[in-house]
């Protein structure tokens, strides 16, 4: 594990490219041969021989969380130590952005799932990308093939495992077409169906798994409750059982989509609280950490000025010009333009931005929240693991 780097709150700009999440796949696929798979991680040479990889997201496992979970995770700080580095996610760091990233390649820009919720074009929906029943159709609303069907396509065998109620989902086929799904619930399902995937494979094999359940009780109790450290536990009986059953010819890389940060009560800015940050403003999305205004016509410059003013230091608020020409999104193809608001708020610090009354009451009751460009959320581990 490299040292400490930044402060947890200090500002991270996702390394696209080089030292980002949606570069995982395509390095680890150049050892297959698959056409356009660059190894800009660096991976070649841990995995000279590999035959068989497999790769486990672990929601919420942010590297700054590690030391945290490591009191209750042994064989997690034991691989973190010897076997890890530092990526970082992409932007906003929040999981289906990071779910798209990953199986694309691509920064959130190009893949177009741009947040947790964004605004449908042309219209007042906001979408939910986590309750996407198919509507848009996802191969149109992320239009970039996935690695997994790169892969299939050059011969790779690949199968996806993740909760079976995900099967069939926008986010699912968004972020994974291409493999041949396997439902498992629960850590035990989850490591037995990865391996059986694994042996399974005659010739070059990807495997590809999806853990949840470290983020929700972060979100739900915080980083470093006792939910969360039973999570974390059980997040080491995975490797665990996923380390002593790799076959000689395989490796695992373990990685994750954002961190999380607790948010104090006296953080959390009630925008249904305030006319002055609800004037102006059409159409929410986002999530509190990151929020799109969708403004009325006319009204950019005075929500800008009165965001600025109520906030007050707690968040940048950008124009979506300015909030594109910052690089977090990569560039952003005309299509995908609109699905960011008018105007951008990103919380610094530890400050959110909630809205009590015109989003589900659950929202604004989490513990922890991620979303932002903090070190603690966008910076993730990258761990390789050889049979």
């Amino acid at each position: 594990m490299t040292g400490p780097g930044p402060g947890p709150l200090a500002r991270v700009a996702p390394r696209y490219g080089g030292g980002s999440l949606v570069d995982v796949l395509p390095s680890a696929l150049s050892l297959f041969g698959v056409p356009g798979a660059v190894d800009s991680l660096g991976l070649a040479h841990r995995l000279t021989g590999v035959r068989r990889l497999a790769v486990l997201l672990v929601d919420g496992l942010g590297w700054y969380q590690i030391p945290t979970a490591a009191r209750y995770a042994p064989t997690l700080a034991g691989l973190a130590a010897t076997t890890g580095f530092p990526l970082t996610a992409g932007f906003p760091s929040t999981t289906p952005t990071s779910l798209v990233g990953l199986g694309t390649g691509v920064a959130s820009g190009a893949h177009g799932v741009l947040g947790f919720t964004v605004r449908v074009p042309g219209t007042d929906r906001v979408l939910t990308h986590v309750d996407w029943a198919g509507d848009p159709d996802p191969s149109r609303w992320q239009p970039v093939p996935t690695w997994y069907e790169r892969a299939r396509a050059a011969g790779v065998a690949v199968t996806v495992v993740s909760r079976p109620e995900f099967a069939g989902s926008g986010l699912t086929v968004a972020a994974n077409r291409g493999g041949d799904y396997r439902g498992a619930t629960g850590v035990d399902a989850l490591a037995a169906r990865m391996l059986a995937a694994l042996a399974a494979g005659t010739g070059p094999t990807l495997v590809s798994g999806y853990h949840p359940d470290l983020d929700r009780h972060g979100h739900l109790s915080g980083v470093d409750s006792a939910p969360w450290r039973s999570a974390a536990a059980a997040v080491d009986t995975l490797l665990a059982r996923l380390v002593d059953g790799l076959p000689p010819d395989a490796a695992l890389l373990v990685t994750a989509d954002h961190g999380q940060l607790d948010i104090p009560a006296g953080h959390r800015i009630d925008l249904d609280a305030d006319p002055r940050l609800r004037a102006g403003v059409r159409v929410l999305a986002g999530e509190p950490r990151v929020r799109y205004l969708h403004v009325e016509p006319g009204a950019e410059a005075d929500v800008v000025a009165a965001w600025t003013a109520v906030l007050d230091g707690a968040a940048d608020v950008l124009t979506r010009a300015e909030a594109v020409a910052t690089g977090w999104f990569g560039p952003v193809p005309e299509a995908h333009l609109a699905r960011i608001g008018d105007v951008v708020v990103v919380c610094r610090d530890t400050y959110a931005v909630v809205a009590t009354r015109s989003e589900p009451p659950m929202v604004s009751r989490l513990v922890a929240y991620h979303g932002a460009d903090t070190a603690a959320e966008m910076t993730v581990p990258l761990l390789v693991v050889r049979g």
